[in-house]
């Protein structure tokens, strides 16, 4: 097993570093607006919703490599053991509310955006976002569950680690923070209560330990970064098919200014 955790700690610290050198080389120009021939060229510098950033990585970073240590430190380990035991003494009722509370955040961004309180993107595009951030999180979760394969708290299986609710608690609720964060902070933080909410009772139905929660939250935050991130090359690989492209340079004089103007048209 600890080899297991070995490997599994290489690929993620290969994923985090990786992604954020990476990302520090993300073009500025995702998408730019041209004014007519007879005037200077307008660039629109990207949204930094779309470029990663090791400012980025730091929580993701903390809350992974706090669930990996829980693996391999005593100490930690032992805050796993003493908070199962509080659980098991109290014995609360096992609910099933966190198996549609994963999903509340997303869900709440689409309700807001049906109503009239629009969030950063259009359908079409915050779809692609939440889809790609979701497909990246069971990318994650389910090789590392195989990997590790650490016994649940009620000894069902050995898939614990990390928790798949609590990274697609999160992931939803940074989904919402990245849509609604330019219109509304309070707006923007109310998923992560819920994901909050998710994650507690993965522990309080005996189904986590808490380094399993904590990592799957940070695998959550990352996955979304990740979809921001991949978004504008998703999109024009989509919006590429199909379509022509025209480049235009010119030069032009005006009120004594000579220039050179450059327009494309995807």
């Amino acid at each position: 097993m600890i080899q297991n955790i070995r490997k599994t700690t290489l690929l993620l610290m290969i994923l985090f570093w990786g992604n954020t050198f990476f990302g520090a080389t993300e073009s500025d120009a995702y998408r730019f607006t041209v004014c007519n021939p007879d005037t200077t060229v307008i660039v629109k510098k990207a949204d930094p919703v779309y470029q990663f950033s090791t400012k980025k990585m730091i929580i993701p970073a903390v809350f992974i490599t706090y669930g990996l240590l829980s693996l391999m430190v005593e100490d930690i380990k032992n805050i796993n053991n003493s908070t199962q035991f509080e659980v098991s003494e109290h014995a609360p009722k096992h609910i099933v509310y966190d198996n549609y509370t994963q999903y509340a955040p997303a869900a709440a961004v689409y309700a807001l955006n049906l109503f009239g309180v629009e969030g950063k993107h259009n359908l079409r595009d915050r779809t692609i976002i939440y889809a790609t951030s979701q497909l990246i999180t069971g990318a994650i979760i389910m090789p590392v569950k195989y990997l590790v394969k650490e016994e649940r708290p009620d000894k069902t299986n050995n898939l614990s680690f990390p928790s798949g609710h609590t990274a697609t608690a999160f992931s939803s609720a940074h989904f919402m923070f990245r849509e609604y964060e330019d219109k509304s902070l309070w707006l923007a933080l109310s998923g992560y209560p819920l994901a909050a909410f998710t994650g507690i009772y993965r522990i309080l139905n005996d189904k986590h330990w808490v380094g399993d929660v904590i990592t799957g939250a940070g695998i959550g935050i990352l996955s979304t970064e990740l979809a921001y991130w991949l978004f504008p090359k998703i999109d024009h690989l989509l919006k590429g098919k199909g379509q022509k492209t025209s480049t235009l340079v010119y030069p032009f004089y005006q009120s004594n200014n000579v220039g050179v103007g450059f327009t494309r048209k995807f």
